[in-house]
């Protein structure tokens, strides 16, 4: 069985309802990357995003999340993560510094549907290399924004993300994908970054009212990861090089990609 065959489709009014969350999300992500400088906290950007959800009267997604991995509930509003930190990192007192980069991801759920988003934020002057490591990682996710459209494959897609990720020299994360999104943060299809070319059961076809969180994982090196500690939480490049992460919830149209985190 297809994947798609058991992912929930959303009508018209339940796509502009996810629309309404991403929007907050949106906005959320738009506060914190104007914090972004030497010498701030991500615990404080995390604080900014607390205060900005609740007054929207929205629930932050991530907060109280459990996973198999980790060794407590999710406690923050935002993940956090800086430098060799790829996803999942959780905010703290920690100053960042010049030639810092951190990932920060935001989900809110509004009247029963879920946006989420990402966007990796560079804190000061950072090197050039890793000034590419972003952009490059930025077009993979309009990449495919650009491609997404019903009766498509998704191996065609995430292939050509993969292909302008490899031509820049660096490497996409396996081990963390995008996912299908709605009532519920998780849902069906599961939305590869990449192909393997040995296994085609992740694949599916596009369908209008399809809507997608799709999250390109970019690091600097190799693509090996781990959990950095006994927490479970934050992942980490095995190499230690630099990661970046950016991601938008999209819905799938007669007409192509409709970002709902867009703003």
């Amino acid at each position: 069985m297809k994947r798609s065959e058991t992912a929930k489709l959303k009508t018209a009014s339940e796509i502009e309802q996810m629309r309404r969350a991403g929007r907050i999300v949106h906005d959320v992500l738009a506060r914190v990357s104007e914090m972004a400088a030497p010498g701030v906290t991500t615990a404080q950007m995390n604080a900014v995003a607390e205060q900005l959800i609740r007054e929207a009267g929205a629930e932050a997604l991530f907060r109280g999340v459990e996973t198999r991995q980790a060794k407590f509930p999710f406690p923050a509003a935002l993940c956090t993560s800086v430098n060799e930190q790829v996803v999942h990192g959780i905010p703290s007192d920690r100053p960042l510094l010049e030639g810092d980069i951190v990932s920060v991801d935001c989900g809110v759920r509004l009247d029963g549907f879920c946006g989420d988003s990402a966007t990796t934020l560079a804190i000061g002057n950072v090197s050039p290399e890793v000034e590419r490591l972003l952009a490059v990682t930025a077009e993979a996710l309009q990449v495919a924004i650009r491609e997404i459209r019903p009766k498509r494959w998704w191996t065609e897609i995430a292939g050509k993300m993969q292909a302008n990720v490899e031509a820049a020299g660096f490497s996409v994360v396996r081990e963390f994908v995008g996912h299908g999104i709605g009532c519920q943060m998780h849902e069906e299809p599961k939305v590869p970054n990449y192909v393997d070319a040995g296994d085609r059961r992740q694949d599916f076809i596009l369908q209008a009212g399809m809507v997608l969180a799709v999250e390109p994982m970019v690091n600097l090196g190799g693509s090996a990861v781990a959990y950095e500690d006994e927490s479970g939480w934050a992942v980490v490049t095995k190499d230690g090089q630099y990661a970046a992460h950016f991601e938008h919830t999209i819905a799938v149209t007669d007409r192509g990609a409709d970002v709902l985190t867009g703003g």
